[in-house]
């Protein structure tokens, strides 16, 4: 009894597969009939891949270099005396921005104005006797005219004249001395800028190892930025024609235009970068130094460049390549060259200008295959509008459950 009990449940477990089976097979055979799409064109490959496309465009591309860099002052003073003394007075308040010349700082002159006074005095005593000198020089020349004295009483006399006229161009050498030490008692300022902080005050003891304040010109400034030794060739031909530099400053709309003025001599062998700098117009002191700001200089600019965007490339193995897509919807993989790539954007060679090219959905293409454009924007169909062509698609999207349901209620 048991034994007849299994074979029965055996034979309509079979029963039951043979008639899933013919239920699954037919309702494939629906669904292939409902996409539109013939089995014969599913066995060679599958229905076109969903894709977008791009037109490659042509367009003068200039070469960017854009790195950070630092603000450097075209000139900065750090002022210092000459001479050990006490200052009198300060003429400036820190922070003040000042003129070529202008005084400030004053220090005690009174020991070196007693030294210039001395040094006038003696050259005024050595002045006199030389002119003593001369008028017995003038008469000795008289009397050895007239035999009166002997030849070596001029020479001795042309001897002393000639010493006093030594001692007097020492006297007038001692005077200039004096006043030059005089002079080291006045500090101006030697540039036009921005003074910093002035930590001198009337009375302080100064010495030439002691910083007073330091002088800033801030108009011109400077930018230095690295920049690739790649790019070295390119930046030494833009620095002929002092080509232009953008700086963009933090809080402001509108990047600030400078000039390249300079490339440094070597390549940083550490770092593979060689130093440039720019010139810019500062009056509004937009720059300050030591400031990080963003720095772009344009080297040179491709001409009638091909631009796609740089989603459409594949990196393989054997290099770059794109699909290309022809009048008839034909998809074909060519090689190209990347020759430069900004933002979103890269120029190559490769690729004629007006060709369409594979951006999105290159996963499912392949070469010699068609595929199918995908509108830019596509709103959905109403409600009691006919299945389109990606009905049979979205059918076969659906998971299995809801198409058992659907041929229930047929049925």
């Amino acid at each position: 009894m048991k034994k007849n009990l299994v074979l029965s449940a055996v034979a309509v477990l079979i029963v039951a597969a043979a008639a899933g089976s013919w239920w699954w097979s037919a309702a494939g055979a629906r669904r292939v009939a409902h996409s539109g799409v013939p089995a014969s064109a599913n066995a060679a490959g599958g229905a076109p891949a969903l894709v977008t496309l791009a037109a490659a465009q042509r367009q003068n591309v200039p070469v960017t270099v854009q790195v950070n860099g630092s603000v450097v002052p075209l000139n900065s003073v750090d002022l210092r005396p000459q001479i050990t003394n006490t200052v009198r007075e300060v003429h400036v308040k820190e922070g003040q921005f000042v003129k070529t010349g202008q005084l400030l700082f004053t220090l005690d002159d009174r020991p070196d104005q007693a030294n210039l006074a001395k040094a006038r005095a003696q050259q005024q005593k050595d002045e006199a006797t030389l002119a003593d000198l001369e008028r017995q020089y003038k008469r000795s020349q008289d009397l050895v005219a007239q035999n009166f004295i002997a030849k070596s009483a001029v020479d001795a006399t042309l001897s002393q004249l000639d010493a006093q006229r030594a001692a007097v161009a020492a006297d007038r050498a001692a005077v200039q001395s004096a006043q030059v030490a005089l002079g080291y008692n006045t500090l101006r300022a030697p540039i036009a800028g921005r003074i910093g902080a002035v930590n001198i005050y009337p009375g302080t003891l100064v010495q030439s190892s002691l910083s007073l304040v330091t002088i800033t010109q801030l108009d011109p400034i400077a930018v230095s930025f690295p920049v690739p030794e790649g790019k070295l060739q390119d930046l030494l031909e833009a620095s002929r024609t002092r080509t232009r530099v953008e700086a963009v400053v933090a809080g402001r709309k509108l990047p600030l235009q400078g000039a390249l003025s300079f490339v440094d001599n070597t390549v940083d062998p550490l770092i593979g970068t060689v130093r440039a700098k720019a010139v810019f117009d500062n009056a509004d002191q937009s720059l300050w130094p030591g400031q990080f700001v963003e720095t772009r200089v344009i080297v040179r600019t491709i001409a009638d460049a091909t631009v796609l965007p740089a989603s459409a490339l594949m990196m393989l193995a054997e290099g770059s390549s794109v699909y290309v897509v022809d009048a008839g919807q034909k998809a074909a993989r060519r090689k190209v060259q990347s020759l430069y790539t900004f933002g979103t954007q890269v120029v190559v060679r490769g690729v004629e200008p007006g060709e369409r090219v594979v951006i999105e959905g290159k996963q499912n293409v392949r070469h010699g295959g068609m595929v199918r454009v995908e509108a830019a924007s596509q709103s959905p169909p109403p409600a009691d509008a006919a299945p389109g062509p990606d009905a049979g698609s979205a059918a076969r999207a659906a998971p299995p459950g809801a198409g058992l349901v659907a041929e229930r209620e047929r049925t």
